[in-house]
């Protein structure tokens, strides 16, 4: 008789809630009745404005804090296992680090905790820290500990990258190199899952978007799919005399989300078409142009973000 033996899912999350101060007067429902399962070597984005619950997913992922209800398996054990035996890699927004030691140490210190681990000039090149190795973690920038909590994540050579706000921090290039650096690691057929508000990276670099919105799933699919789920579009234009004050203090009707740029308006719309012709008859507006859809397009009708406030 042949018998097929099947890999277990990377992160298999069923029917997950998680309630905060239960017993008193006003618990915080930050889960409800979530569901998903991400193969081994998938790339998926954990998208969802604040508080919809997605660090809240990562910590269980984590098994730095247990459900209310439902279970949660990583590559078919407990995340306490799969954390134990080295499996998962994560980079966490903030903490983890103690300030007084160099990250030379650091490094050397965590590594001391695995029985192997991958070689210290490797991740020292991968996380871009050869030139901050001598000095202290509490002098550390905030994006250069970003960089050392990825080297640190990578040190075990895990199964499974947990990215919550990866690029908090790191300015331009630091950015790019990261991401260059996470395309190699995922071509090594690593599991990814990330969170991030930059949504052009995860529409980059994500194969699939899963998207919280108060704790529940809103959407899951490819991230195209995704993108074209949305029915709006994006307009840019350019003023000569300056954005007029009209717009900056009330945005036109059916925009749902607008940002200044260095010479004008980027306009987020389910109406392009209004948009424009209001912009072309009533206002000095030039260089009109016209887009399809973005992540972040379906991201702000998805979620029903609001417009963020303009500045000058």
């Amino acid at each position: 008789m042949n018998t097929t033996h099947t890999s277990p899912p990377a992160i298999d999350v069923s029917g997950i809630s998680k309630t905060f101060n239960a017993s008193s007067r006003s618990p915080v429902h930050a889960l409800h009745d979530v569901s998903f399962t991400i193969s081994q070597g998938e790339i998926v984005g954990l998208l969802g404005t604040n508080g919809a619950g997605k660090t809240t997913l990562i910590d269980l992922i984590l098994g730095l804090t247990t459900p209310t209800s439902g279970t949660i398996k990583v590559f078919g054990q407990t995340p306490h296992t799969a954390v134990k035996s080295g499996r998962i890699g994560a980079v966490m927004q903030e903490g983890g680090l103690l300030s007084d030691i160099t990250v030379k140490e650091t490094l050397e210190l965590l590594g001391a905790a695995f029985p192997s681990h991958r070689p210290y000039e490797d991740i020292i090149e991968r996380a871009n820290l050869g030139d901050i190795l001598s000095r202290r973690v509490g002098k550390c920038s905030g994006g250069e500990q970003q960089r050392l909590r990825f080297g640190l994540a990578l040190l075990g050579d895990p199964m499974l990258l947990l990215l919550d706000e990866p690029t908090t921090g790191m300015d331009a290039g630091a950015r790019r190199h990261f991401w260059e650096t996470m395309k190699e690691e995922a071509k090594a057929g690593r599991t990814i899952l990330l969170t991030t508000h930059y949504l052009e990276e995860a529409d980059t670099f994500a194969q699939r978007i899963v998207m919280l919105n108060k704790g529940e799933i809103h959407a899951d699919g490819s991230t195209e799919d995704i993108r074209n789920a949305s029915s709006t579009r994006t307009i840019r234009a350019a003023f000569p005399d300056g954005v007029p004050s009209r717009l900056l203090n009330e945005p036109l009707p059916g925009v749902l989300h607008q940002v200044a740029t260095d010479t004008g308006l980027k306009i987020t719309s389910r109406d392009s078409d209004a948009v424009a012709r209001y912009l072309l008859t009533e206002t000095t507006a030039h260089d009109i142009t016209i887009t399809g859809h973005s992540l972040e397009d379906s991201f702000l009708e998805l979620s029903g973000a609001s417009p963020d406030p303009i500045t000058n």
